[in-house]
């Protein structure tokens, strides 16, 4: 139990401020009493002189007075309660706001993290890209802005399987490991372009373009035989 967070506790601000809401309705009204009392120092002297019946009548007249007046010092008080109080909410609520955002973001998680997180695994998919390349039979080029790599086992798969595709830079990096591995490439402009929009890595070749694919396969089974 640590006693400095319970003094926190009891001596809170919101417990000094009642504290002094109070102070100041004992004071106000307290003020205003003394101030009418103040204002009919004669009648009150004179009760003194004053038969049973005046005295009453006086006493019932400065007694209304006074309670008039601590009524109106009341209402005062409590309007500016009542601004304070409303203030109070709407502040606590713009931070309730903050919390559910808060609590939303940490969900979800932080946006920052995420995007490293997305970030890794995009870096991770591109080196298991790359090191599927050497493994291609034959990389289709545009010849510089597209390249697509393509793998056949015709004991095992139905079609051409796409093991890599990217454009620019990463297409450049998939000739420059194709060219270190001695994969064959290939240039066919219209198809590499047509597949990278329509195949996605991972992807068997569609039927549109078996034949088209399956001429180059030929073409590159011969130069194969060859060496």
């Amino acid at each position: 139990m640590d006693p400095i967070k319970g003094i926190k506790k009891i001596i809170s601000l919101r417990a000094i401020i009642n504290l002094l809401k109070s102070l100041l309705k004992v004071a106000f009204i307290g003020a205003v009493t003394t101030l009418i009392i103040w204002m009919n120092m004669a009648d009150v002297l004179s009760l003194a002189f004053q038969n049973p019946w005046d005295i009453l009548s006086t006493v019932a007249s400065l007694t209304a007075l006074m309670g008039i007046a601590a009524a109106l010092v009341l209402i005062f008080i409590a309007i500016l309660d009542y601004v304070y109080e409303k203030y109070e909410y709407e502040k606590n609520l713009k931070m309730s706001k903050q919390d559910i955002k808060d609590e939303h973001k940490n969900a979800e998680g932080d946006p920052q993290v995420k995007s490293k997180i997305k970030q890794r695994q995009r870096e991770m998919a591109m080196r298991r890209m790359m090191q599927e390349i050497p493994s291609a039979d034959v990389v289709i080029t545009n010849p510089t802005h597209y390249a697509i790599a393509l793998k056949y086992d015709e004991q095992n798969m139905d079609a051409p399987k796409v093991i890599a595709k990217g454009t620019d830079f990463v297409a450049q990096k998939i000739k420059l490991i194709a060219k270190e591995h001695d994969v064959v490439m290939v240039e066919n402009r219209p198809l590499a372009r047509a597949m990278y929009d329509k195949v996605e890595i991972g992807d068997f070749v569609p039927e549109e373009f078996f034949k088209a694919v399956a001429e180059i396969l030929a073409y590159v089974y011969r130069i194969k035989r060859k060496i």
